[in-house]
């Protein structure tokens, strides 16, 4: 089983690669790649969570994707780092809604996704 995880975490890496990169590619002012790959990360685990309260005993689904997957495809690590380097950079502003309204996306992206799939 962590064999699978892992080439799921690689998988979910590498996704989120090709989304970052597609989505930043000329819009270099504020990180909106990682946005973009973090609130739809918490929107599709939200909307699992919700799918595996509904459905339960399918703890290989929950480890795979969840933990694998989305796990590899979200990157907060990326996000405080961006958010700090705006800060760093003079651009408190940014960097304090870079980091807070990607909270509150997430959080909300999170909640929506645990509205649709729950029972």
């Amino acid at each position: 089983m962590i064999v699978v995880v892992a080439l799921a975490g690689g998988l979910g890496a590498a996704t989120r690669f090709v989304v970052d990169t597609g989505v930043s590619r000329g819009r270099a002012r504020l990180p909106l790649g990682t946005l973009v790959v973090n609130v739809t990360a918490c929107l599709l685990l939200g909307a699992l969570t919700g799918w595996l309260l509904a459905h339960p005993g399918h703890d290989g689904v929950r480890g795979v994707v969840g933990v694998g997957f989305l796990g590899g495809y979200s990157t907060f690590s990326t996000a405080s780092v961006e958010a700090a380097r705006l800060l760093l950079a003079g651009r408190g502003a940014a960097g304090v809604l870079h980091a807070v309204g990607m909270l509150v996306a997430c959080v909300a992206a999170a909640v929506a996704g645990l509205w649709l799939t729950s029972p």
